[in-house]
């Protein structure tokens, strides 16, 4: 076992006595030690409710054998570090809670872990720590919060705050949705980033059958945390490791489940930083050509009305997998951390859609193309991120006026001054990896487009990101960023900007002598960064095509 590096032999009396300290004892010592990975916070919806997760995770390691002991990572809430400096750190974050799993697993030697998170980057930072460190692990995240009244949620609200402005609600509407919106624990409820990822986990197979979707407040979920505590016993007594369970298999599954889901465009981002870990190359084109072959069978929120307690009452993940199997759509050999195969995970749970209005036949998808659309042209040769699930028909191919803003500040002031006009394309720049640094998520501005009652006639481009809530023509991870010299760096007001979907183009109508003119006199604005954390993720961070991982 790892843990005899801390318990075996002579020299090792030092840290037995240290393990001593703790309470353990020598029975205790001669059992495998199981890190529970706990990114629980009291400033986090989706984490504050955490610690009942992790003793329900400790009460199954017990059950079948193993010690359990307990340590924390940090966890960001992305919706309360919006729209101000704190979202320039949300993203770095995803490295930092990697970097201090793999600390921890590594200074004190576990046999095996179980990880715990819920919220936006606390997933994917979990999942990558687990292939990098390549012990047996199962991940259980917290769940997703129920919607509020009549299908309100966190998207209501934020679009809320343009509807106030034009005077469409009083402040008594709005005090009564910011109130209601968000009834309880769990990650925000609609198929957002967390959401999106937590699901995605399940596909890859390195959390249970459910994980992404049985709701926060049940039991059902303290269920599923004692499994996992008993699970990851099983997977270090057969040693399968989760590079054992990600494979390039396991690649092809997540993705042609995010476009069936119709998942957050983070997606792009965090699957090609776990994949790396595994030593997997997840290029954008994958994203793509899955698309093209991958119908999207759900609509949840921001793209429609249904939420995450709505899919899992529909059956949940294996539900829209079984769905999918049944044109060959998915590879059902891939392994799973329940010992067993896709196909076998879905034969056992007798896995079927519950509710064809929630999750669609292949029959009649709500679009024969997947979720995610990635985009090229001149504006963006390495590629651009739009969710095309949540685009209006008519915002499917245009051509659109730039209006340019050097930051998100500067763009959402215009938004709610009427400044922006139906047949605008808000150009938001140098919000890159790099340039922003931090790559921050514009929901606000996007929500405020669609509350300004702009979303039919109204498209964003940034070289930043969005939130898994933004709905609307919204295309970002523009790359290479405008920081890096891209060609968003060299968009003028009033340029034509011709945006194609369908057919995957992003074009600035503007022609190449003129793009050399611009450039020779292009010069990068002088950006102040105070803290050092983020000039460090600066200089180290790779651009957005790449995950935004570190170099």
């Amino acid at each position: 076992m790892r843990s005899n590096k801390m318990t075996k032999g002579l020299e090792k009396a030092p840290h037995r006595s240290l393990l001593y300290a703790l309470g353990l004892t020598e029975e205790e010592m001669k059992r495998p030690l199981i890190g529970v990975v706990n990114s629980a916070n009291e400033i986090v919806p989706g984490h504050i409710h955490l610690h009942t997760i992790a003793k329900a995770v400790k009460a199954g390691v017990r059950l079948a054998g193993g010690v359990p002991l307990e340590f924390p990572v940090i966890g960001v809430c992305d919706g309360l570090a919006m729209n101000h400096e704190g979202m320039h750190f949300s993203l770095p974050s995803r490295e930092i809670i990697a970097d201090s799993i793999e600390i921890m697993a590594t200074a004190h030697p576990f046999d095996a872990l179980v990880l715990i998170p819920n919220c936006d980057k606390v997933v994917p930072a979990m999942l990558m720590a687990a292939l990098r460190l390549n012990i047996p692990a199962v991940v259980v995240s917290g769940g997703p919060m129920m919607a509020g009244p009549k299908g309100n949620d966190l998207i209501t609200v934020f679009e809320a705050v343009g509807r106030a402005k034009r005077g469409e609600i009083d402040s008594a509407e709005l005090t009564r949705l910011e109130q209601c919106a968000c009834p309880g624990c769990g990650s925000c409820s609609g198929m957002f980033t967390a959401n999106s990822m937590n699901c995605l986990s399940e596909t890859i197979g390195l959390a249970l059958p459910g994980n992404g979707t049985i709701p926060a407040v049940t039991a059902e979920r303290v269920r599923l945390a004692k499994t996992a505590g008993m699970r990851v016993m099983d997977l270090l007594k057969n040693d399968i490791r989760p590079r054992d369970i990600v494979t390039a298999k396991s690649v092809a599954n997540a993705v042609t489940l995010d476009m069936a889901l119709g998942c957050s465009t983070n997606t792009v981002l965090h699957l090609p930083a776990i994949f790396a870990e595994a030593g997997l190359d997840l290029t954008l084109d994958i994203f793509n050509e899955v698309s093209r072959k991958t119908p999207n069978l759900c609509k949840l929120s921001p793209a429609g009305s249904h939420h995450l307690e709505d899919l899992h009452r529909a059956g949940g993940i294996p539900a829209v997998m079984s769905e999918l199997a049944k044109h060959d759509l998915l590879h059902l050999d891939a392994m799973t951390v329940t010992g067993q195969s896709v196909g076998d995970n879905l034969r056992s749970l007798k896995a079927a859609v519950l509710d064809y209005e929630v999750i669609r036949p292949l029959e009649s998808p709500y679009s024969s193309e997947g979720g995610i659309a990635i985009l090229r042209g001149n504006l963006a040769p390495d590629g651009a991120v739009v969710k095309q699930s949540a685009v209006a028909p008519e915002m499917m191919q245009r051509t659109a006026r730039a209006r340019v803003f050097d930051s998100e500040e500067q763009a959402g002031r215009a938004i709610l001054d009427n400044k922006i006009v139906k047949g605008d394309a808000v150009i938001i720049r140098y919000e890159g990896p790099r340039g922003g640094p931090g790559m921050r998520e514009m929901l606000s501005p996007t929500a405020n487009i669609a509350g300004m009652g702009l979303g039919a006639d109204v498209a964003l481009i940034t070289d930043g990101r969005f939130s898994g809530g933004t709905r609307g023509a919204a295309i970002g991870h523009v790359s290479p960023e405008a920081a890096d010299g891209g060609v968003i760096a060299l968009v003028q007001e009033g340029d034509l900007i011709e945006i194609d979907i369908p057919a995957r183009r992003l074009e600035l109508k503007v022609d190449q002598a003129e793009l050399d003119r611009r450039r020779a006199a292009w010069v990068l604005p002088e950006k102040e960064i105070h803290s050092s954390l983020l000039k460090r993720y600066s200089a180290q961070v790779r651009s957005a095509a790449q995950g935004a991982r570190y170099k």
